[in-house]
């Protein structure tokens, strides 16, 4: 499939009832946690998306109702040295979740075909090779089990605009913009283009691409949880375990019910 982002720009207002559909959809999650640590499964979430485009804001919801002990949250960032001298994927490969736990990706591998092609931090060898490279640990990963959950948050340029003219004007969010944010910016064509390759030569059977329309923060936050919500579901049994017969007993014994 190919995605076309322009098909992701409408920024329709939320029509629900926003808290009460973000609390079900949390619960939801919440529940698919609690199965992913009962039956020892793995699960790598990742975000993509335009600076500003809300990625923060639908991880800290996603994660809101997790147990934080089998969850992890990877904000990723340029490499280190130490991660320069070694294949891209070295430290994403250290990060990758273990049983009973799920991965969020706060950007991730794809800078490899993204911001490393756009910026030339990567050779067009380099870049080019990524993607067989990327698909192949990927599939990696899902044939020993882990889901894999990619979504692409698209804003338009005004939107993106207006963000970043509040995140300079607000004096506690200032932090959360930098030079890098409007190099970026004009170089939007660019990336586009790198977007449009990165979706037709990464968007597989074993890890689809999802694209979210982020023009409307509480709708894309809705649409996100639910889309990760329904193919993290789709992954793990989500009957809860029988109550063991000894543990019932020592329980009512000791409670004394």
């Amino acid at each position: 499939m190919t995605i076309d982002l322009k098909d992701f720009e409408k920024g329709e207002k939320y029509a629900g009832d926003y808290a009460d559909d973000l609390a079900k959809v949390q619960k939801r999650l919440a529940h698919i946690q609690v199965a992913h640590i009962l039956h020892k499964r793995r699960a790598v979430v990742l975000l993509e998306g335009w600076d500003a485009a809300g990625k923060g804001g639908i991880i800290q919801r996603l994660t809101a109702e997790w147990d934080p002990r089998n969850f992890q949250v990877w904000p990723i960032k340029a490499p280190t040295a130490e991660e320069l001298a070694r294949h891209f994927l070295w430290r994403f490969w250290r990060r990758l979740p273990g049983d009973g736990n799920i991965g969020v990706f706060d950007r991730s591998w794809y800078g490899r075909v993204l911001v490393e092609r756009v910026e030339k931090y990567a050779t067009e060898a380099q870049w080019r090779r990524g993607y067989d490279e990327i698909n192949e640990f990927e599939a990696q990963q899902a044939d020993s089990g882990t889901t894999i959950v990619k979504l692409f948050i698209h804003t338009t340029q005004k939107e993106q605009d207006e963000r970043l003219k509040a995140r300079l004007e607000h004096p506690w969010k200032r932090w959360k913009t930098g030079a890098e944010d409007y190099r970026n910016r004009d170089k939007r064509d660019a990336y586009l283009d790198a977007m449009a390759e990165m979706f037709r030569r990464t968007d597989t059977r074993w890890a689809p691409w999802i694209a979210i329309d982020g023009n409307d923060k509480k709708s894309a936050r809705i649409a996100a949880l639910t889309a990760i919500a329904d193919r993290l579901e789709a992954h793990v049994p989500m009957d809860p375990p029988p109550l063991d017969p000894e543990l019932e007993k020592l329980a009512r014994k000791a409670l004394g019910i």
